[in-house]
Formats: C-alpha cells, sequence, structure tokens
C-alpha cells in the first residue's frame, strides 16, 4: 500500500498571528497566535480532511505513519 507524506509549513504573518498549512492539502490551513498553536491546528485540520475523504470514498486508505513531539 502507497504512503503519503505531507509538509506542515508555519510562518509568521504581519500582523504577528501565525499561520501554518499542508500544501498538499488544499484548504488545510489555520491561524494561531503561537507557532505551535497553528500548527497544531492544521495538523488536526489535515487529519479531519483525510479522514473524511476516506470515509466518502473521494481517497484510498494509505500506510500512516504519525510522530509526534514530546509535550514539554
Amino acid at each position: 500500500m502507497p504512503s503519503m507524506n505531507f509538509t506542515l509549513e508555519c510562518e509568521q504573518e504581519d500582523d504577528e498571528r501565525w499561520l501554518a498549512e499542508v500544501p498538499e492539502l488544499p484548504g488545510v490551513l489555520a491561524y494561531g497566535a503561537s507557532r505551535s498553536q497553528a500548527m497544531a491546528k492544521a495538523e488536526v485540520l489535515a487529519l479531519r480532511v483525510l479522514a473524511d475523504r476516506i470515509e466518502h470514498g473521494e481517497a484510498r486508505a494509505h500506510d500512516i505513519r504519525i510522530s509526534l513531539a514530546a509535550a514539554a
């Protein structure tokens, strides 16, 4: 079964908010007050989008490998 890799990108906007997005999934972007908050929101949204696509037959299931940084 093929695997998919996604990139989580994050940058600070001029208004000091952080914007995180997954470029491989159009529309998956989220703002946060901090870099980690924006990235967490975008990651959650990406997982929801993928689950919805699989559930509705819009995408095939793929091997999933998830690694998360340990909480400080």
